[in-house]
């Protein structure tokens, strides 16, 4: 949890957050779609997290990344922007979250080694079939994803994700 997060926890204690975030999509060469074991309870989830003040959405999910994954990558194109009440989420320290997301195409560039930080269990890739169920909204971000677009690496026209 960021600095400037745990400021207004301070404030605000348990109560609904919005925070505008971003999340990453990563395909290796047969459109499997990279997902991040989280190690706080939210199981599987796209590498993603929380814009820090100052800082572009684009900056945000390369550091991001970086941190969760131990990838270089660059972000290529906005996928979508998704949020609402389908994005809100209770964490199980009892901290209410409404994330909405800026949602990239990212590709690898290089490897730096392993993940930054203690979030990340394991990464693996996955593919449509074989999605993990979505206990939290960034893995429903991924869904949907699948769901509009098919996973592919070529997305040419985004459409309603509604």
């Amino acid at each position: 949890m960021s600095n400037y997060i745990r400021d207004l926890r301070e404030k605000i204690g348990d109560d609904l957050l919005l925070i505008p975030c971003v999340a990453a999509v990563i395909t290796d060469a047969d459109g499997k779609i990279l997902l991040q074991e989280k190690s706080g309870g939210e199981a599987w989830s796209l590498p993603a997290g929380a814009i820090e003040p100052g800082e572009s959405p684009q900056q945000a999910v390369i550091r991001e990344v970086l941190e969760e994954t131990g990838l270089q990558v660059s972000a290529d194109k906005i996928l979508g922007v998704f949020g609402g009440a389908e994005f809100r989420y209770q964490y199980p320290n009892k901290h209410k979250v409404e994330y909405t997301v800026v949602l990239f195409r990212c590709q690898v560039i290089g490897v730096s080694g392993p993940p930054q930080d203690s979030e990340t269990v394991s990464l693996a890739y996955f593919s449509k079939q074989d999605m993990p169920p979505p206990p939290c909204v960034r893995l429903v971000v991924a869904s949907k994803f699948y769901l509009n677009f098919g996973g592919s690496n070529g997305i040419t026209s985004f459409g309603s994700i509604y």
